[in-house]
């Protein structure tokens, strides 16, 4: 299994079908955002990620904070050009590597998180590049002017934006092209479309990365009940996992697993190859080999136009599965 490439928006940036998402795979200030993770079995992972095509990995500096970069750095070795690398900067990390918990796109700022990058990436280059939440107190033209001087200076490839609204995108991309915007979308998140954004995107000839594409694991089908997310794991304070909520979703992923099983297929590769069909890049995040290859055999699933449909018919675009974040994180999106 080769996974295809394919352009990422059309400003140049070529990318696998599918991406890993790396956050998972490093702890988070005092605990982890997904349980615990075996560094070893990691990098497994992102070589194996490798071996079948998946050369694209999704990280942030706010992961760790720093770790999850450190530990990609340590992953690719010598193999650096092998990859295509894309970082984020925007919540602010101090000089003692706190996280502050302001957001910060000043043009100092932008300069100095992505000299930070690069260091703990262990490169020179950054492929894309990612403002990973919108500094609602600076003017988006100063923080894509800074990004692009970046370009110019060779330091990284390409812009990207991450949860933004259409005015956002216009108004950046009207500063320097931008190649790609990153949102949370999968069957139960799908605000980017309602809002107008996926057009947006589409209309610009900007690429669409989708995090979460499996509902922050809801899709996954392994999650029965509150008692299989561990402790500390951020997902129990989320409104989709709360008790408004669980038992309706629980619902709506029985009636795709019944759709998966008889395409002999499983819920979370159904809810991945419906992304892909839409010209999506998704982006699942994984700590293990076993999930990363079942996610990537994905992209060999072809779904008609009816299979579309169907799915869309069992999760209805404007389905209330429950917000994805905690008040304090929905208020800091664009």
């Amino acid at each position: 299994m080769d996974i295809k490439k394919i352009a990422l928006g059309n400003a140049g940036l070529i990318v696998p079908q599918i991406g890993l998402g790396c956050m998972g795979m490093t702890g988070f200030e005092e605990g982890h955002m997904y349980g615990p993770a075996d560094e070893t079995e990691a990098i497994a992972t992102i070589h194996r990620s490798l071996e079948l095509g998946g050369n694209f990995l999704d990280t942030a500096d706010l992961y760790g904070p720093l770790k999850n970069e450190q530990l990609i750095a340590k992953a690719m070795g010598a193999d650096r050009k092998k990859y295509v690398i894309a970082t984020k900067f925007g919540w602010e990390i101090n000089d003692d590597d706190k996280v502050t918990w302001a957001i910060n796109g000043k043009k100092e700022y932008v300069k100095k998180a992505v000299e930070r990058s690069l260091k703990n990436l262990n490169t020179d280059y950054i492929d894309l590049y990612y403002m990973h939440r919108l500094d609602k107190n600076t003017p988006i033209e100063e923080t894509a002017g800074a990004m692009s001087e970046l370009v110019k200076e060779g330091k990284i490839g390409y812009i990207g934006l991450s949860e933004v609204s259409s005015e956002t995108v216009r108004r950046a991309h009207a500063v320097h092209p931008i190649t790609a915007v990153q949102s949370e979308y999968s069957l139960f998140e799908r605000s980017a479309e309602e809002r107008g954004v996926v057009k947006t995107l589409q209309e610009l000839g900007i690429g669409f990365v989708a995090y979460s594409p499996l509902g922050r694991g809801f899709l996954s089908g392994e999650i029965k009940s509150l008692a299989d997310l561990p402790e500390n794991d951020f997902r129990r304070a989320i409104p989709r996992f709360q008790e408004a909520h669980f038992d309706k979703n629980i619902a709506l992923v029985e009636a795709i697993k019944t759709m998966a099983n008889e395409k002999g297929v499983t819920a979370p590769q159904l809810a991945i190859a419906w992304i892909i069909n839409k010209g999506i890049v998704p982006i699942p995040g994984t700590k293990k080999r076993k999930y990363l290859e079942q996610n990537m055999a994905a992209a060999a699933i072809t779904l008609t136009t009816e299979d579309l449909a169907r799915l869309e018919s069992i999760v209805p675009i404007g389905t209330n599965t429950g917000k994805p974040y905690d008040e304090f994180s929905m208020g800091l999106l664009d």
